[in-house]
């Protein structure tokens, strides 16, 4: 099993910038990341995903064009650049590790979450 940890949560105003990092334990090969988002009272959705070698990139619609995903696997880290932050971004952001997929069931990894909030 694969250790995650997130950080760069924060609170920002709207149409700010956060960087989101998730720093996994150890390399493993083949290993497709993501991020996923739970606000309150909501549902765990998908928010982005990339595979091993990068060369795979999905987002889902509400934050295509605001946010990329990207991965340093020299670094064994996974980012999310958020821009153009929304009120409705807020939410506990959550790193995944496992197969490339936007179903939390497809990842076997999961991260202890990073708060981010946007006000308006």
């Amino acid at each position: 099993q694969v250790q995650l940890a997130e950080s760069g949560g924060g609170l920002v105003q709207a149409g700010g910038s956060l960087r989101l990092s998730c720093a996994a334990s150890r390399r493993t090969f083949n290993y497709a990341m993501g991020w996923f988002r739970q606000a309150p009272g909501k549902e765990r959705e998908f928010v982005a995903a990339i595979s091993w070698s990068g060369g795979s990139r999905n987002y889902a619609d509400s934050v295509k064009g605001r946010f990329a995903i990207s991965r340093d696997n020299a670094k064994n880290t996974m980012y999310l650049q958020m821009n153009s932050l929304k009120p409705e971004d807020t939410a506990i952001y959550y790193c995944a590790g496992g197969s490339y997929s936007s179903w939390p069931s497809n990842y076997d990894d999961w991260g202890q979450g990073t708060q981010v909030t946007v006000s308006s």
